[in-house]
């Protein structure tokens, strides 16, 4: 079965596959400026650390193919989401390049997707050593082919986890509330037919509690030198249950994900989503008029929390000291 994708560059048109719409409905949109790209990360036609930061790069090769303004397009980029740092990273890769033609420009997005494969396949190998045998594994969010250039962070160890045999079954969350669990990784687990169910996020603790939850593994947004992780809204929640339940809490990111220059979880910016994202459901509203509402796409689980941290150079274990 042919691996999942969701970035295609062709004929100097970058094509993402619109994540809004998955599972039901499948299209790839087509862009041909760094603004389209932009907006595109904004709205979350592309999402996840990994995949941002490709479509980033890829954004600045179409700016660069357009002879637009390279500072303006490095800013329109940067101001599409605050706390992934997979996306500034990318840009300021592009940006310390002494040639910046489109040939050249092109030449490192290209290498950066490449990347980042080859990183996931590593995280892969690296994290399946730490996943116990016949495990029952719970992750959260999407982390797989659709959030990276391919195999995924977080879904990648479950993937190469349970190639070797050692997974017996996953518990998804479905990722409030977005859904990116129950919509991304469910469409994942059933084309890899890795064994699985989706559950309601408020589930993850009675799992817990009755034993049945052997390994926990999220991705990340953002990692500080002391190992506090940004991640989906949610992974705290999760850290701080496996903890009380003496569970593995593993977190898996490529080294682009690693922000060494922030010493603490607390100077991570914090994405605020739209309100509408918890008071309407496919466009119909659920909550009275004008409910209140506080939306924030991610937390920080503090480092003290994580068992390990999954980088394609390695496993790293407590205490945390990123350089």
């Amino acid at each position: 079965m042919p691996a999942l994708r969701c970035i295609k560059f062709e004929d100097n048109t970058l094509h993402l596959l619109d994540q809004r719409i998955l599972p039901t409905h499948t299209a790839w949109i087509a862009h041909s400026d760094h603004i389209q790209v932009a907006e595109s990360i904004r709205n979350m036609t592309v999402r996840g650390a990994p995949a941002i930061g490709v479509a980033a790069a890829y954004g600045m090769a179409l700016a660069a193919l357009n002879q637009a303004d390279w500072s303006q397009a490095k800013q329109t980029l940067a101001e599409s989401r605050p706390t992934a740092v997979n996306l500034f990273w990318a840009l300021d890769r592009l940006d310390a390049l002494t040639d910046k033609s489109p040939e050249s420009v092109l030449a490192e997005a290209q290498a950066i997707e490449a990347e980042d494969l080859s990183m996931n396949h590593k995280i892969g190998e690296s994290g399946a050593t730490l996943v116990p045998e016949e495990a029952t594994v719970l992750t959260i969010c999407n982390t797989g082919s659709l959030a990276t250039a391919g195999h995924g962070t977080a879904l990648g160890i479950i993937r190469t986890a349970h190639q070797q045999g050692k997974v017996k079954h996953v518990y998804s969350c479905e990722t409030r509330p977005r859904q990116q669990g129950l919509r991304l990784t469910a469409f994942e687990l059933l084309h890899d037919k890795i064994p699985f169910h989706s559950i309601a996020d408020s589930a993850a603790a009675s799992l817990m509690r009755a034993g049945k939850i052997d390994f926990v593994v999220a991705g990340a947004d953002r990692i500080t030198a002391n190992g506090d992780t940004a991640n989906k809204i949610g992974t705290y929640m999760l850290a701080v249950l496996a903890h009380h339940h003496n569970i593995p809490f593993v977190i898996a990111a490529p080294s682009s994900t690693l922000d060494p220059n922030l010493p603490t979880g607390d100077h991570i910016p914090i994405e605020e989503r739209d309100s509408t994202e918890l008071t309407h459901a496919e466009s119909i509203q659920i909550a009275p008029d004008n409910c209140p509402v506080y939306n924030p796409a991610f937390d920080v689980t503090p480092g003290t929390l994580i068992t390990a941290i999954v980088t394609e150079q390695g496993i790293l274990t407590p205490p945390f000291n990123i350089k």
